[in-house]
């Protein structure tokens, strides 16, 4: 053991890191696999359980709610491991526990026994999904941060199109419970060994020669100033309330896209293959700005891209879901939410500081969590017989545009006050 650990740690700190494209490639994989694995999985996973547990739908859909609290509990400390340099060690061992809970997931035998797991997998997301490596390529690509991100979310965005298939099938073909080894395996032979290998030679604090200076930074600043001063001004709030409002819209509308969609009378086949083909969409939307980033200005493509979704709202309230607001809804949805992770990922460290933003995203991770737990569960209080889902799309409407207000005025603030 202590020959490990001595292994460990040298190869930590010596070995060359990958360059920029290798490095977002590789650790996309495992994006892609974690994300389909677990929250993609849940969704199949509850029929098979609560037949078998005899659990109601409430019961059942409140083991994914509380792995949402515990993802956010999780957030600021596993924020500031990364921050401190400790990466490999969160992210190998994230996906080592992932792995230890798909497992321990397919011997339960009760409701206790489930919300345990399912806490424990909340655990094992904070460390190992899209914030924890946003906050890591943020720090080893600081002149290029923002394409890394995108290379990263092109597999990442199709998670949902590859596994619900694929986790549909193993519970076909070898039962819930098998299917969960299978995807434990994964974990183990695939995530953990990417994030060994990949996250090694971790720099312990971003040095001066690798971070450019901002622009709106003034010199005591990019000097390392203690977390607390990003605390009192006015970027970091008005961002947290652009992320906070853009994971409620962008939570509820997923668990509520086929009740939708057959309200608004489309085919059976078109309500299935309609929510399948987000996750395409949203690849597509972040290979075109892949393709053109460099012909844009950043702040401006952060400034209009959050519109997206509030316009493909707009469609569907104005439409009276119509089949066709229905189509253009999920088309601007599916553009938007892909390319929202990408703003979500890199405005904290554009408009506040990149050395801390693993802390500074790390400090949302609860209030986020909660959004996302509630927004579905809120959306289905305000739908009425009479109504259908009119009055809470309202809602999600204005939502929406107080987000892209709060980003707005943020941008505004950050690059126009030196102070910031």
């Amino acid at each position: 053991m202590r020959q490990f650990r001595t292994f460990w740690k040298t190869s930590n700190t010596t070995v060359e890191a990958p360059s920029l494209g290798p490095f977002a490639v590789w650790l996309s994989w495992a994006q892609l696999i974690t994300w389909g694995s677990v929250f993609y999985t849940f969704s199949l996973l509850m029929g098979p359980v609560e037949r078998e547990l005899g659990l109601s739908r409430a019961e059942s859909s409140l083991a994914f709610s509380l792995a949402l609290l515990a993802d956010g509990l999780m957030a600021y400390p596993v924020g500031r491991w990364i921050d401190q340099g400790h990466e490999r060690r969160v992210m190998a061992w994230g996906s080592a526990w992932v792995g230890a809970c798909l497992l321990a997931h397919s011997f339960i035998d009760s409701l206790s026994g489930f919300y345990l797991v399912w806490i424990g997998l909340g655990l094992g997301m904070s460390a190992t999904l899209y914030a924890p490596v946003f906050a890591v390529v943020t720090r080893r690509f600081p002149n290029d941060f923002r394409r890394a991100i995108i290379i990263m979310t092109f597999l990442g965005g199709l998670a949902s199109t590859v596994f619900i298939p694929l986790s549909s099938w193993l519970i076909q073909a070898l039962g819930w419970r098998q299917a969960l080894w299978v995807l434990a395996l994964f974990q183990w032979l695939i995530c953990l060994p990417l994030h060994a290998w990949f996250l090694k030679g971790a720099h312990q604090k971003l040095g001066s020669a690798n971070a450019p200076a901002l622009p709106h930074h003034d010199s005591s600043e990019i000097k390392n100033p203690a977390i607390g001063v990003h605390l009192k001004r006015a970027p970091f709030w008005l961002l947290a309330g652009f992320m906070l409002m853009t994971a409620v819209v962008s939570s509820a509308l997923p668990a509520h896209m086929v009740s939708l969609l057959e309200e608004a009378h489309m085919s059976p086949a078109w309500v299935i293959a309609i929510p399948a083909s987000i996750g395409v969409i949203q690849v597509l939307g972040r290979f075109l700005l892949f393709i053109f980033e460099k012909h844009l200005d950043v702040h401006a493509a952060n400034k209009w891209i959050p519109c997206l979704v509030p316009l493909g709202l707009v469609f569907l309230v104005a439409g009276g879901l119509a089949p066709w607001a229905a189509l253009l809804f999920v088309i601007f949805y599916g553009l938007g939410n892909g390319l929202n992770t990408i703003v979500k990922g890199t405005a904290m460290a554009q408009y506040v500081s990149r050395e801390h933003v693993g802390q500074l995203n790390g400090l949302l991770g609860l209030p986020l969590a909660m959004g996302r737990a509630v927004a579905p569960w809120a959306l289905g209080l305000m739908w009425t017989t009479e109504d259908g889902y009119a009055i809470g799309l309202r809602w999600l409407l204005v939502v929406g545009l107080i987000g892209v207000g709060c980003l707005w005025w943020a941008q505004k603030s950050a690059l126009s006050n030196p102070q910031h």
